[in-house]
């Protein structure tokens, strides 16, 4: 099989944020789906089951997902899309809204809202697919979305928290953990440590071309 044909395929970048516990988790992903057009539309949303985003969903059966606008910057899919809910609260540096069910969401820099509760899932792997019902919706700017091909055509590796991933050309070490990228040829210095999560450079995987 050609993989390139898969690389045909092009996808919406999104901000996915739930609540449980009283924390909020977020993280970037690639996998929202519109699959009926019935009323209330139903959606799918992929997550990894060894995120922390994931873990809160399982608790909280619902989310609030944005649609990333094309000109979304890099530093906020930095936040949301390498770095672990583990390490701190993604949302506190921004502005943060909540919908009806308490799920956190971000306006700015963001095309559109829908709120979702969960009404089926199943384990594929090492991921849970969900299968969600809205609950609520919004425009929030008239940007066209953000989508996976264009934000790569930036230069930049896939958001580590995304199930369709996209490689770039580029030298470097790839944090195991948040997916962070030490680039060069040579892998990091022994006394390295990532400075999203503090994970020694040792552990640093170099990325194939």
């Amino acid at each position: 099989m050609n993989a390139k044909a898969y690389d045909k395929l092009d996808y919406t970048l999104a901000l996915l944020g739930t609540a449980a516990n009283g924390k909020n988790q977020g993280c970037i992903i690639n996998s929202l789906h519109q699959v009926t057009s019935s009323y209330p539309p139903r959606f799918t949303v992929t997550l990894s089951k060894s995120h922390e985003t994931a873990k809160a969903l399982e608790t909280a059966g619902s989310f609030a997902v944005t649609l990333l606008a094309a000109d979304c910057p890099d530093d906020l899919i930095n936040d949301f899309g390498y770095k672990s809910g583990r390490v701190g609260d993604k949302f506190a540096k921004y502005d943060v809204q909540t919908d009806e069910a308490g799920n956190p969401y971000l306006k700015e820099h963001m095309a559109a809202r829908i709120s979702c509760k969960v009404v089926d899932r199943l384990e594929i792997g090492s991921y849970i697919l969900y299968v969600a019902e809205a609950t609520g919706s919004e425009i929030l700017s008239s940007s066209p979305v953000l989508t996976l091909n264009a934000f790569t055509q930036r230069g930049k590796p896939t958001p580590t928290n995304a199930t369709v991933y996209r490689t770039v050309e580029i030298n470097g070490y790839r944090c195991p953990v948040c997916g962070y990228v030490y680039e060069g040829e040579n892998p990091p210095p022994a006394d390295y440590r990532c400075p999203i999560c503090n994970e020694p450079g040792s552990s640093f995987i170099k990325i194939e071309k």
